[in-house]
């Protein structure tokens, strides 16, 4: 009898396994018309969510081997399908690069990566400001969330309510500066492969990301010759914004087998 197929879930900087909200109950409803069974685990980087006293890695590389233990530690072994977005994609990539045999598919959602896309298009120039507010001003942890949350989204129907769960998530699980430099110190250094994954892999990508260009995506699929699909609206928490969108997308790669198919670029 086949083993039930693990799905492994990871945000991004600072950012926990809260942070996904509903949509890991919408993925794992979709899923099950695909894979009857699979499994979801949704995991914290070191110095993030449930991690936030651990000292996070400084580089990639430390943060795989973080996941890979915990996922032994918690007896479920390899091969996994992983989505991540942002950092956490960075995370996946090199989870590829370094154990093809352990990675069985992969998601990557909003993410860029070194050496397709410039940094003016990893970073888009007009985030510069609002983030350096942050890093300045001695916000309260509500208005340094809410700031977060319109940098990051665009068609929440009640923020209030996302708003109120990050400044919980916050409160029980700060991510200290230093964790939260170690991390960007981590995806500032990381570089992936211009080799194209063995595993199947889709791009995600959002056209009303306010941080990272969508083009960013666009190159990596030109690069690794592998499949992308555009959301016309999303912010860049593509999962929060139209997690039911993202759910479906991954569902139709899965029954369409996309991965064996000439890239191309869909539009919702």
């Amino acid at each position: 009898m086949s083993r039930a197929i693990t799905w492994i879930l990871l945000r991004g900087l600072t950012r926990e396994s809260g942070h996904w909200g509903r949509f890991p109950a919408v993925l794992a409803i979709e899923l099950q018309h695909q894979q009857p069974g699979a499994q979801l685990e949704l995991l914290d980087l070191p110095g993030n969510g449930s991690l936030h006293r651990q000292t996070s890695p400084s580089n990639v590389t430390d943060m795989v081997e973080a996941c890979r233990d915990e996922m032994l530690r918690r007896g479920l072994p390899p091969p996994y399908h992983l989505l991540a977005m942002s950092l956490g994609a960075m995370v996946v990539s090199e989870w590829m690069r370094r154990y093809p045999d352990e990675v069985s598919g992969s998601v990557l959602i909003n993410t860029s990566l070194r050496p397709f896309s410039p940094f003016f298009r990893r970073l888009r120039p007009s985030s510069y400001w609002p983030l350096l507010l942050l890093s300045l001003f001695r916000l309260s942890l509500r208005q340094r969330e809410a700031k977060v949350l319109s940098l990051t989204t665009r068609l929440l129907e009640k923020p209030e309510a996302v708003l109120d769960n990050w400044v919980e998530l916050q409160r029980s699980h700060p991510v200290g500066r230093r964790n939260a430099i170690r991390q960007l110190l981590a995806a500032m250094r990381y570089r992936a492969s211009y080799a194209r994954p063995r595993a199947p892999t889709l791009l995600l990508c959002s056209k009303g990301d306010e941080l990272v260009d969508w083009h960013c995506s666009q190159a990596i699929s030109r690069a690794w010759g592998v499949p992308l699909r555009l959301h016309a609206n999303a912010g860049h928490d593509l999962p929060l914004d139209d997690g039911d969108w993202v759910a479906r997308s991954v569902a139709d790669w899965l029954r369409a087998q996309q991965v064996l198919a000439p890239v191309g670029v869909m539009h919702k």
